[in-house]
């Protein structure tokens, strides 16, 4: 059982509590799902998450505020029971980011449906020439009249050929660099989508490679203003990157589970691996790792919640060295499992691959570090 004593940390309010309780309870009666078709399972759960009520935390209604806690509970719930269960969850957040904080009233219908696990969304934003360098986009918004003509492609695009609708970022020009972006509302069934491949990763998620041959978008599928992209991307990415860390917590905390419990087991030599200080000290590596990083990402969510207008430097932090400090337990954690770490079948070993892609995506570990240096600097 893993540790739930943060929650009495003054980060939360008795709704948090209450909701990571019914998140917990229903993992046990749902989770973990088969991840052989992973297109099905992601769709399977979207549907379940949405019945049971807790993809309403992945977006905000008219009037509504995003919980930045909310979503970190649900995450690192989720993640320390299923990975793609928490990716489900994840990738309707961030999918539809976008118009949750700028969406029109036409456009938060499709959050509706998102909301009520009906339909699933995509954030494209990565592209083959361009992934961390977002200001350097190279799909491009002709405006045409009635609306806009996109032409480029998107890749390892989360979601990417099972998305009914994708929130799409492309150059409209009116100035250089980030400054020339806009995003856009994009349905799944647009005539020039195309996808060009179907992307295989060490931890099975449905990815795509995406080419926008001319489509058309109308005037209503600019979301805010045009030229506000970049804006737009990463106030995104400023609410969304302390989930990642949190994703990576729940990781941390199921693999030092999977120790604790490994160490304890009798050997037939007599004792157990926990009777030996150097495993002890592992574990006391372990279990502090854990702990900071749940500090940092619930100091990150509760300052975006609590009204800060940005929180780029505590999200960074949150998501840099929550990641990180997972890669190290999970590692920790295998080779306390010896042979066993490595055979498909053991947690540790799933947790080995799925943690490696949070290390990179919604900003790599290096970026975070850029925007840590810089906010110290600035």
């Amino acid at each position: 059982m893993a540790d739930r004593t943060f929650l009495s940390w003054p980060f939360f309010e008795d709704r948090h509590r209450e909701l990571a309780e019914a998140v917990d309870a229903w993992t046990g009666a749902h989770l973990p799902v088969d991840h052989g078709d992973a297109d099905a399972a992601c769709r399977g759960l979207v549907a379940s998450l949405g019945a049971a009520g807790f993809l309403r935390h992945s977006g905000a209604a008219e009037g509504e505020v995003l919980d930045v806690r909310s979503l970190c509970l649900i995450r690192e719930t989720l993640a320390r029971h299923d990975g793609l269960a928490d990716f489900a969850f994840a990738m309707q957040g961030l999918g539809m980011g976008a118009v949750s904080l700028f969406g029109s009233p036409e456009q938060r219908a499709w959050l509706d449906r998102t909301r009520a696990g009906k339909a699933i969304s995509a954030f494209a934003l990565t592209e083959p020439g361009s992934g961390s360098d977002v200001a350097h986009t190279a799909t491009t918004a002709e405006r045409v009249p009635g609306g806009f003509r996109l032409s480029g492609e998107k890749t390892y695009i989360s979601n990417g050929g099972i998305a009914d609708v994708y929130v799409i970022f492309a150059r409209t020009g009116e100035a250089p660099g980030a400054r020339g972006l806009s995003a856009f509302l994009m349905p799944a069934d647009v005539a020039g989508l195309e996808i060009l491949d179907r992307i295989d990763v060490i931890a099975p998620h449905p990815l795509a490679h995406l080419r926008l041959n001319d489509v058309f978008l109308p005037d209503s599928a600019l979301i805010g203003q045009a030229g506000s992209g970049f804006k737009i991307a990463m106030s995104v990415l400023d609410v969304f990157r302390s989930t990642v860390g949190a994703a990576a917590l729940g990781f941390a905390r199921r693999a030092l589970d999977e120790a604790l419990a490994r160490v304890q087991v009798p050997r037939v030599s007599g004792g157990t691996l926990a009777d030996y200080q150097m495993v002890q000290g592992h574990i006391a590596d372990m279990a502090l790792e854990v702990d900071a990083a749940a500090l940092l990402i619930y100091r990150a969510a509760w300052t975006k919640d609590s009204g800060a207008a940005r929180v780029s430097r505590e999200a960074a932090m949150a998501k840099l060295y929550a990641t990180e400090a997972a890669q190290r337990v999970i590692d920790t954690a295998l080779q306390l499992h010896g042979g066993d770490g490595v055979r498909h079948g053991f947690a540790v070993e799933s947790l080995y691959r799925e943690i490696r892609a949070l290390r990179i995506y919604e900003g790599a570990t290096d970026v975070q570090k850029v925007v840590i240096a810089r906010s110290v600097l600035g």
